[in-house]
């Protein structure tokens, strides 16, 4: 695929930063984007959702595409080779050494944690007490290398299991995700919204650990654990300042009239196609994960550290002392906003 000149650039990160304050409300270098994702219907991208659809993104001068790759690892893969400006995904990804090597940066927070749970088969294991029962076990997951994937883990490691000790079953869509779960194909899954608050209200599972509240996600990550974010290539991030902040100031925009928005302003922004066919089911969906959606856009430090310390339990090519975080992530941005929009 041919790179898009956006993702040029040589001069270095510090002289980037500096420009940023002086040039937050400047012309964007850059006004036509191109933001990859995973499942853009998803409740996980809906700040980028009310952006788009309240035309944040026009106001800041910005022409945004949202390409839709099915999922988080694809869209990360599509800036990675050029054929993406900016791509939304996990902060962790980026934790990952081939995400490292591309100098990939976070630079807007979408998510205050990973926003999945963990549900038993109240059909197939309606006993369990003990999460080592769950050796041997069909486990249904969102997509594999993911957050959902990632939460798993954390969960098993702590009752001395890993993943190797299940068998991991990929369900990444609504439909194949409750079928596995409904048929008894699945004794336990890890998955998003609005899957999850779909088969708890049909009693088909039973929630053991969860990353949709602040508080659950704590209780796995042992701290503050960031997870949707907006990144490029470092020298993109540094080199366009007034498209990075642009950019910024609309998904911070969006972060602040999250904050406040009733059921029917939700209703009335987000397309009818995303709602399932069920207003209720997608507002109830909405409720589990509202408190883990950003604030302001800021990735907090001891944030980025939790993630590092999170990885490193299960990955020996992330070794917590031999990560800058400084590349991998910037407030630069998010901070100006914040002040703008009173975030």
């Amino acid at each position: 695929m041919v790179r898009r000149t956006f993702l040029l650039g040589a001069a270095g990160a510090a002289l980037g930063a500096r420009m940023v304050g002086a040039q937050s409300s400047a012309r964007p270098e850059k006004s036509r984007l191109v933001i990859a994702l995973g499942a853009k219907a998803s409740l996980q991208h809906l700040p980028l959702t009310i952006a788009e659809r309240l035309n944040f993104f026009a106001a800041e001068g910005l022409e945004v595409e949202i390409l839709d790759l099915g999922t988080g690892v694809r869209a990360q893969q599509s800036v990675m080779e050029g054929a993406a400006d900016v791509a939304c995904g996990t902060f962790e990804g980026l934790l990952d050494p081939l995400a490292r090597k591309h100098l990939l940066q976070a630079f807007v927070l979408l998510a205050r944690a990973p926003q999945v749970a963990f549900g038993v088969s109240t059909r197939t294991m309606p006993m369990l007490k003990r999460v080592p029962d769950l050796r041997g076990r069909k486990i249904a997951l969102a997509a594999p290398g993911t957050s959902a994937q990632l939460v798993a883990a954390l969960v098993l490691a702590r009752h001395g299991l890993t993943l190797k000790d299940v068998q991991l079953v990929d369900a990444g869509a609504t439909g194949a995700a409750l079928q596995a779960v409904r048929t008894g194909s699945a004794d336990a899954i890890v998955h998003m919204e609005p899957v999850i608050t779909m088969l708890e209200q049909k009693g088909d599972i039973r929630v053991i650990s969860d990353t949709r509240s602040l508080k659950g996600s704590q209780d796995v990550f042992g701290g503050p654990m960031p997870s949707n974010s907006l990144f490029a290539p470092a020298p993109s991030v540094q080199n366009h300042p007034n498209t990075m902040q642009a950019l910024t100031h609309a998904v911070v925009h969006a972060l602040k009239w999250l904050q406040t928005a009733g059921p029917s302003d939700l209703i009335k922004a987000v397309p009818e196609s995303y709602l399932l066919g069920d207003r209720g089911l997608y507002l109830a969906s909405f409720g589990k994960i509202r408190e883990s959606i950003a604030l302001d856009g800021l990735i907090p430090d001891e944030g980025a550290r939790t993630a590092v310390r999170a990885l490193a339990r299960l990955d020996p090519a992330v070794v917590p002392g031999k990560i800058d975080l400084e590349r991998i992530y910037t407030n630069d941005y998010a901070r100006i906003a914040k002040e703008k929009f009173r975030a």
